[in-house]
Parts: C-alpha cells; sequence; structure tokens
C-alpha cells in the first residue's frame, strides 16, 4: 500500500569533541528515524582515520557493536533517508564520503535543490563522473571544483551556487561545517555536550543524549566546528524566512521544539483553532493515530467534547506485507489500523487528522469507522487543503494525486463518504503560528514557491534524480 502521507527526505546528525562521538551520532539518528527509513549511514574520524559505514535499512536494524566499533574518533556525521518509490539503492545511501584533491570529504543533507538537475549537467560535461543520483552529490562538485585553499571557502562558494532547501553537515579528517540555506526551510539545531558539540535536524536527538540545546542554526548561517572552537559565519545574501509549516503540521516529533515552537504545543493549537471554525455536534473526538492525536487533543478541548481512542495503532508492521489470495477489503489499512467497535458503536464521532493527501486513507477509515456502528462520522483536518506539491525535501504526490486540487470540499466529503468535511483555514494556521513574527512556506497550500522552481509539464512534482 502506497502510505496516503507526505514523507520528508532526510535527517542529519553530526558530533564534535566527544570520544564516542559515532555512538552519539546513532542515538541521535536512532531518535530522527521518523524522518528516514530507507538507509542510514555514519562517517567518523580519529584526525588521520576516516571511516563510513552506510547501508540500507533502519538505524537499529543496521548498526551493529562491531559496525560501530569500526567507527572510532572524536567527530562524526551522520544521515537518515527516505526516499520516493524505485530508488532505495545502496549508492544513494549518505552520508557521502569521497577524496579529492584537498583530502577527504563527507556530506549528509536533507532538503532539495530545485537547480540541481542543471548543475550536475553543467558538471557532467565538464567531465564529472557521478556515482549517485542524488542531488546532494552536486554540492561535492562544486566543493572539489573550487579553487579555494580553506574547505570552508570551498563549501561557501559551491552553496552559493546552489538554489533550493538544505540543512546540511560536511566533515573532513578533522573539523565539521553545518549550514542552513538562507530561506531556512529545514530545521537544523545545534546543542553542546560536555566541551563538544552537536548538530541535528531536530531537539529530541539532542534530548536522547542528554546535550544541552543552545539555538537553532540561522538561515543563511554556516557553523564550522574544529580545534579553535564553534565560528560563525554569514557569507549569502538575506532572504525572506521560510521554514517549512508542514514541519509544524506533521513531520517533526512532537517532542521537539523547530522553529521557536514545541511541536505538541502547536499541533494542540492548531486543533483548538480548528474546534473554533469548524464545531460540530458530537459524542466524541478521536484522532487518526499518531500524527492526530496532538491536534485531535485540541479540538476537543476546545469544543468540550469527550477525547477517546476509537482507533488503535498496530506498531509493528513493516513496510511490506503479504495479503491472502482472497483479497480483504481495505486490507492495508486494516492492517495498520482497527476501530473499537463497542466503543464508537451509535456514537457521533468527530475524526481528526493532520492532512488528506489522496484521500484513499480517509475515505477507508470512514468506511471502518461506519461499520464499527457509528451513527454519524465528521472529518476534520488540522491543515488546509494540500493543492500542490513541495520541491523542497519532502516526497509529495503530483498535482493529479493530491485530491483537493482537482476537487471542492463538497465533492472531497462525498468520496470519502464523511457526514461532514472541514479544513483548518490558512488564515487561521498561521495566526497560530504566529505568522506575524517570522514567515513560512506554506507552498503546497497556496502554489506561491519562495524559491522560483523549472515547473515541467503543468505543474507535476519536480523529480530531480532518484531521490
Amino acid at each position: 500500500m502506497h502510505e496516503d502521507k507526505f514523507h520528508d527526505e532526510c535527517a542529519v546528525v553530526g558530533v564534535y569533541g566527544h570520544p564516542e562521538a559515532a555512538k552519539l551520532t546513532y542515538l541521535g539518528l536512532y531518535a530522527l528515524q521518523h524522518r528516514g527509513q530507507e538507509s542510514t549511514g555514519i562517517v567518523a574520524s580519529r584526525g588521520q582515520y576516516i571511516h563510513a559505514e552506510v547501508g540500507m535499512g533502519r538505524v537499529n536494524d543496521f548498526f551493529t557493536e562491531e559496525r560501530l566499533a569500526r567507527l572510532p574518533g572524536h567527530l562524526a556525521i551522520g544521515h537518515n533517508r527516505y526516499s520516493t518509490t524505485g530508488s532505495s539503492v545502496l549508492r544513494n545511501a549518505q552520508p557521502l564520503l569521497v577524496d579529492y584533491a584537498r583530502g577527504s570529504l563527507a556530506i549528509a543533507h536533507n532538503g532539495n535543490l530545485v537547480n540541481a538537475q542543471r548543475l550536475r549537467a553543467e558538471l557532467e560535461a565538464h567531465g564529472a563522473i557521478f556515482r549517485s543520483t542524488t542531488d546532494t552529490e552536486v554540492i561535492l562538485h562544486l566543493v572539489a571544483q573550487s579553487r579555494a585553499e580553506e574547505v570552508l571557502d570551498g563549501v561557501v562558494e559551491a552553496l552559493q551556487q546552489v538554489q533550493g532547501a538544505y540543512s546540511l553537515v560536511l566533515m573532513n579528517h578533522t573539523e565539521i561545517i553545518a549550514a542552513r540555506d538562507p530561506h531556512g526551510f529545514r530545521p537544523l539545531c545545534l546543542g553542546q555536550l560536555g566541551d563538544g558539540y552537536v548538530i541535528a535536524s531536530e531537539t529530541c536527538a539532542l534530548d536522547l543524549i542528554e546535550a544541552t540545546y543552545m539555538r537553532d542554526v540561522a538561515p543563511g548561517e554556516i557553523i564550522r566546528i574544529s580545534a579553535a572552537g564553534l565560528q560563525s559565519y554569514f557569507p549569502f545574501p538575506p532572504a525572506p524566512s521560510s521554514p517549512c509549516i508542514f514541519e509544524l503540521i506533521y513531520f517533526a516529533r512532537p517532542d521537539s521544539d523547530i522553529f521557536g515552537h514545541n511541536v505538541h504545543l502547536i499541533r494542540k493549537a492548531f486543533g483548538r483553532q480548528l474546534a473554533r471554525e469548524a464545531p460540530v455536534e458530537a459524542d466524541v473526538v478521536i484522532p487518526v493515530p499518531d500524527s492526530g492525536i496532538p491536534a485531535a487533543l485540541g479540538y476537543a478541548e476546545e469544543a468540550g467534547i469527550p477525547f477517546d481512542t476509537g482507533l488503535i495503532r498496530n506498531h509493528y508492521v513493516g513496510r511490506t506485507f503479504i495479503e491472502p489470495q482472497q483479497a480483504i477489503r481495505h486490507f492495508g489499512v486494516k492492517i495498520k489500523l482497527n476501530a473499537i467497535k463497542s466503543f464508537l458503536r451509535d456514537k457521533r464521532v468527530v475524526v481528526v487528522d493532520d492532512s488528506i493527501i489522496r484521500g484513499t486513507t480517509s475515505q477507508k477509515l470512514v468506511h471502518m469507522i461506519r461499520q464499527a456502528g457509528a451513527k454519524e462520522v465528521h472529518m476534520r483536518i488540522s491543515s488546509p487543503p494540500t493543492t500542490h506539491p513541495c520541491v523542497y525535501g519532502i516526497d509529495t504526490p503530483t498535482c493529479e494525486e493530491l485530491i483537493a486540487a482537482r476537487h471542492t470540499l463538497d465533492e472531497i466529503r462525498d468520496y470519502i463518504q464523511a457526514d461532514s468535511l472541514a479544513y483548518l483555514s490558512h488564515a487561521g494556521m498561521m495566526r497560530v503560528a504566529h505568522a506575524e513574527a517570522q514567515s513560512y512556506c506554506s507552498a503546497c497550500f497556496t502554489g506561491q514557491y519562495p524559491v522560483q522552481v523549472p515547473w515541467q509539464d503543468n505543474l507535476i512534482q519536480l523529480s530531480l534524480f532518484d531521490k
């Protein structure tokens, strides 16, 4: 079953100044497993020696005591990756580690470069040979082409040529460099651990290894961590701040703090705003687990309707499963979620989810809840209708697959067979997120892209490479 959700592409972690840097990086990646489950990897250095362990699968499956033992040193970077269908291959796993004229260099990247296809074509025309099909490798080639003597200067030159989203960490034998694009699309934070430092996509990674959160890496900032300590640079012209609002809606872990917000609390606030905008008489509010829980709590609190669990999630379902020859209706949803029939029977139910993408899962869930005996099913979505694909580091369907891009609210309600359907308004979402203090990228709801995109074929999703 193709899961009916957006998928973030990656997580990055960097640790400097700790004798077990690779093990702490491993734990950081473990905390960030939700950002990518296709492949994982760590590169570590103890000064003269640099080594990589990169492979397919989840963090806990790939990394063994033996593999971690091959990663000694006081600095390391790591990466978790989610890829689109058909491109889950080892050559695209990160961090990418290369040898070039000035030594070894590794990179781990979360984001998407909208001009990577053009840059790659130019590099190949001048003899560059690519080993992967990711846009991340473009950055490495640009660094290698730079005539700058310092690695940092080469990184600055490379990033001045790319456009789009990047939160990344690079390392050589002796230092770590972290960078966030001038718009700040993807989260990246800085923590301290003793005399060392930690870079991570989200603060939940810092919590696990007991690092102290210092601050976010600012949009357009480059940080170098070396024997000289921590140095900060702002080499790029300022740009409008455009952090991804969908990180707050769905991607980030609820216990993380990103973009100045605690994720759990702001999701509850989205739910409260949704209840103010779209009230309905009902007996119970239930979430679509797990991502719908905070918004459902907020909705129930604001509406004065009891919150309860009506759907049970199976947390032990893998990415694939074998279906019996005699087909089971809605098997893909049923194997992951099941309704509590004795609880839902004869109730008017409000179902809260974070988004509707294709509509197929919502339709099956409404059917399941009705089959459990619910008298009414009212669907409430804690984000606006998703009408456009993301091109800044999220795997999204094409416009043709996004149900809200092709259908009215009433048509979507009819399709999912709900008694009523309401989305959080864009204005309400932005008010909750304090957009007056910080602008956000909400292109997936509005089609207004902060960085110009070379669109192809009437707004189909940009597919730079086999991500």
